[in-house]
């Protein structure tokens, strides 16, 4: 186990905490090196592997971050804003990887994150699949294509469970377009229609967002034009694969400078 690469999972009772610890458990470069839930939650002084419906592995879940990050070599949180950025100042000072797949901050708490990204390597992406990301690039690159003559809309589907909206991938496939037109995504995005809105503003990037039942994840980047429709999709099938992304970005970022990272970055596709 010398040499294999220790990873954290913070919020590991949650559904993506507990795809976390299967894909590093499943990767024969990682183990896990420690495990955290917020305090009070059923999980606090048990044994992880047998939270997780198993045999004991020896992993105590704990309620206190601090303890749990002085002893890895990577943090994996899809937690809540709040919680990551009280998981970024304890990162940074243990200068260790911290992945971030949390979504729904504000503008003032992605401010917050940036000194953190002066002591440790910090990889934050609203999607970490490889799909996802690709069809990231596609979207800038077909918004800088065909310009205003075509209306952006992005429509996103979730599960009931979801708390924002619209989704981080969403918002990150609208960046990628207002980067595409070289312009704010702030100053262009347009999240509300309701009564009578007058007609589409131009240039405008709209963003709709469904929820119900168990959908895991869907993305549609619609440009509609004169005459035509050009519609960029990802469906997402199986939670894990955004595990397993978020663990290749780890691994990635074992041996990078500090700062602040993308999944575009761990897959070279910039």
């Amino acid at each position: 186990m010398t040499d294999s690469i220790g990873m954290a999972i913070a919020g590991v009772a949650g559904r993506m905490g507990q795809m976390l610890a299967r894909a590093v458990m499943d990767n024969p470069l990682t183990h896990i090196s420690g495990a955290t839930v917020r305090p009070g939650h059923d999980w606090v002084g048990r044994d992880l592997g047998e939270c997780l419906g198993g045999g004991p592995n020896g992993i105590m879940v704990l309620d206190d971050p601090l303890e749990v990050i002085a002893h890895t070599h990577a943090l994996l949180d899809f937690t809540s804003p709040s919680a990551t950025l009280g998981n970024a100042e304890l990162a940074a000072q243990a200068r260790i990887v911290h992945v971030i797949g949390t979504t729904g901050f504000s503008t003032a708490d992605l401010k917050s994150l940036s000194p953190a990204a002066r002591h440790a390597v910090i990889i934050r992406a609203g999607n970490f699949s490889l799909g996802v990301n690709l069809l990231t690039v596609l979207t800038r690159k077909v918004a800088a294509a065909l310009g205003t003559d075509y209306d952006i809309e992005i429509i996103e589907a979730h599960h009931r469970h979801k708390k924002d909206a619209p989704s981080g991938t969403a918002l990150m496939l609208g960046e990628a377009a207002a980067s595409g037109r070289n312009v704010s995504l702030s100053d262009v995005e347009d999240r509300a229609r309701d009564g009578i809105t007058g007609a589409r503003t131009a240039g405008a990037i709209g963003f709709h967002a469904i929820r119900g039942g168990s959908v895991i994840g869907e993305h549609d980047v619609v440009f509609a034009g004169d005459g035509e429709r050009l519609i960029l999709s990802h469906k997402a099938d199986d939670r894990l694969l955004f595990a397993r992304g978020a663990v290749k970005a780890a691994l990635w970022g074992q041996d990078k400078k500090p700062g602040a990272y993308d999944m575009i970055d761990v897959l070279g596709l910039d």
